[in-house]
């Protein structure tokens, strides 16, 4: 269901655009952040319905921004997707392990994203 607010962590400006244009295209809603602090501080006073996480930020990685979400109760229950062109054998299941709920690879291919976002955000009752 779209009209839900997603959080998209991205440092890389073109990866930025690539997934607002794609996501408010869709009808959903975004805030951003290009660094682990900004999307700790956005997730936690907007609540989104979903979080895309890029791994490599310039502050901390996006492993350790999990953590600290996954700590913080009124963030605890976001779901988190991993996105990262470490696409390497296995990162799917390390990804996961590390907390996250889902995983994206990069380069994005647009329709698997949205498949996914739709997964993660479909099951919430706004």
């Amino acid at each position: 269901m779209a009209g839900e607010q997603i959080l998209v962590v991205e440092d890389n400006e073109k990866n930025m655009k690539l997934f607002r244009d794609v996501l408010q295209a869709t009808g959903y809603r975004t805030l951003e952040a290009s660094t682990g602090g900004q999307a700790l501080m956005l997730a936690t006073e907007h609540g989104p319905a979903l979080v895309l996480m890029d791994i490599r930020l310039p502050d901390m990685d996006g492993v350790e921004a999990l953590s600290r979400l996954r700590m913080d109760e009124r963030t605890a229950f976001i779901p988190v997707l991993a996105v990262t062109a470490q696409a390497m054998k296995g990162d799917s299941e390390r990804f996961k392990e590390a907390g996250f709920d889902g995983y994206v690879s990069k380069p994005v291919d647009i329709d698997e994203l949205l498949t996914t976002v739709e997964q993660h955000c479909g099951g919430r009752g706004g």
